[in-house]
């Protein structure tokens, strides 16, 4: 007999902007992959703390990196740092949401855009807890910019967000003039978070490499869920429809 379910959301076809992330992509094994990129983050951060000599070695990166700072990269170090901590972070979110919502009229890519971030950037402290690696010892470091302690090194919070929300910018982007130039920007913004976060000496090279992996398996799995209830979900909200046009979810016949 056919049965129904809810399909992945079509694209919207109606040139309309504001819809744009009605349907995101993902895929086809988006959980398999999801469970494996979840793995693969847990293996690396219980491979890094608890393998001997690595953390060491990883230790002499960041030492040397304090053996050549500059002033002027030193300053604009310190300041990305903190933008980007937890309190600048919920800033930049709660804005891009209030933005799209109500400059953009565009609920879809408000929530779609702004959860998908948001997710990311949680996903990375779950695992922080989960794995619980020290932070490199700022006693062992020459001149480190920021002596950060704790159990929470793995992975780093801040790349995960910028990776998280490049990879939501590039899906608003994508399929118009402005993907190519938003994935290079996204790149460049990564690449220079990573680096900042290694030269204040906060992270080490796998925490860095980590968040990138853990910003990718959490687009991954968030695509997949936002693709089958997101729309759903909005269309209950109430007045939702006021900011703007909310697609009614399709239903399909399997046979």
């Amino acid at each position: 007999m056919p049965r129904t379910h809810y399909s992945t959301p079509p694209a919207d076809d109606t040139g309309d902007r504001r819809t744009r992330l009605a349907a995101l992509p993902q895929p086809q094994h988006w959980l398999l992959l999801s469970l494996v990129g979840v793995l693969a983050v847990l293996a690396l951060g219980f491979a890094t703390k608890l393998i001997p000599g690595v953390l060491s070695t990883e230790l002499a990166l960041d030492e040397a990196l304090t053996d050549h700072q500059m002033p002027v990269l030193s300053l604009a170090a310190v300041v990305a740092s903190t933008i980007f901590s937890p309190p600048g972070i919920v800033l930049v979110l709660v804005a891009s949401f209030v933005f799209l919502l109500v400059v953009r009229r565009s609920p879809v890519n408000a929530f779609a855009f702004t959860g998908l971030a948001t997710f990311g950037w949680l996903c990375s402290e779950i695992f922080k807890v989960t794995v619980a690696e020290p932070r490199p010892p700022a006693a062992l470091l020459d001149h480190p910019l920021l002596a950060e302690s704790g159990s929470n090194s793995f992975p780093s919070g801040h790349t995960t967000y910028i990776a998280a929300y490049a990879i939501a910018c590039f899906l608003l982007a994508r399929r118009t003039r402005f993907a190519l130039p938003v994935a290079i920007v996204g790149i460049a913004a990564v690449a220079g978070m990573a680096a900042v976060r290694l030269y204040v000496s906060a992270h080490y090279l796998t925490d860095v490499l980590g968040s990138v992996l853990v910003a990718v398996t959490a687009a991954v799995f968030f695509s997949g869920v936002w693709n089958r209830i997101g729309l759903a979900v909005l269309t209950r909200l109430p007045l939702i429809d006021r900011f703007g046009p909310v697609p009614t979810p399709l239903h399909v016949h399997d046979r």
